[in-house]
């Protein structure tokens, strides 16, 4: 799931860097979204409520 992050904020940065607003925003939009559920998770495994194995 890191990766998804990274490469939509790499496709962000450069879809604003050519002037492509909303692409940007878009894929900002989703890294955000995707960064919001990873930290979710990653403190429900730190207090023990889900255990992945």
């Amino acid at each position: 799931m890191i990766g998804w992050i990274i490469t939509l904020l790499v496709i962000a940065a450069i879809a604003a860097l050519l002037g492509f607003g909303r692409i940007s925003g878009l894929a900002l939009t989703g890294a955000k979204v995707l960064i919001g559920i990873v930290l979710i998770l990653f403190l429900l495994v730190i207090f023990g409520i889900v255990a992945i194995a």
